[in-house]
């Protein structure tokens, strides 16, 4: 049973603490692979659309910089045979090598890609932490977007519950930039795939 429209319920009750509650468990739920979307929801039904957009981008900087750190310089080797598995995401990490922050920002912006796993990803390749903090900037259209789904519902009791998004102009706007981003990385992971595969045969 996922806890968070638990979560979400309760923070209406906790006053001052709030905002510091909120940015922890978002926190918590990146490292651990948890979709935030309930949570992005439940902060623009809380905290309005400034201080939700605010608290949520936050803790998803705060969580993606500590599974950056984790990944390159406490479980290195974990995280590796980890994603050892996932072809995918292999992928990703050489095509971000290749590409840096451009491709960065494209991966944050594509809703296809976890971005939980990218942080992890993005760890054990050679990019800068500074191009990773501001290929962070790329999440910002979707926390927007869904913090200000969660305002228009503006009831966390119907968040909590799984009340779909309003579908209005926000929302085609999100899609279509999130379809771009990932027509964007599809076009860049088969030039790879090619020239590693031209490279294999000589």
């Amino acid at each position: 049973m996922n806890p968070l429209p638990t979560f979400a319920l309760q923070l209406e009750v906790l006053g001052h603490w709030a905002p510091v509650l909120f940015v922890l468990v978002y926190t918590l739920a990146t490292l651990a692979f948890i979709p935030g979307a309930v949570l992005t929801l439940a902060a623009g039904a809380i905290f309005g659309l400034t201080q939700g957009v605010f608290l949520v981008f936050t803790g998803a900087v705060v969580g993606s910089s500590l599974a950056f750190c984790l990944a390159r310089w406490l479980v290195r080797e974990r995280v590796r045979h980890w994603l050892s598995k996932d072809q995918r995401m292999l992928a990703v990490g050489q095509a971000v090598s290749g590409q840096g922050l451009g491709m960065i920002l494209l991966l944050r912006l594509s809703p296809v890609i976890p971005y939980n796993m990218v942080n992890y990803v993005l760890g054990l390749t050679h990019v800068k932490y500074r191009e990773f903090l501001i290929g962070s900037l790329g999440m910002l259209p979707g926390t927007f977007f869904y913090t200000y789904s969660g305002k228009v519902v503006g009831d966390v009791a119907a968040v909590a519950s799984g009340v779909a998004v309003p579908r209005g102009p926000a929302y085609y706007t999100f899609l279509l930039i999130g379809l771009i981003a990932t027509g964007a990385i599809l076009v860049l992971l088969t030039r790879l795939s090619r020239k590693i595969l031209a490279q294999s045969v000589k």
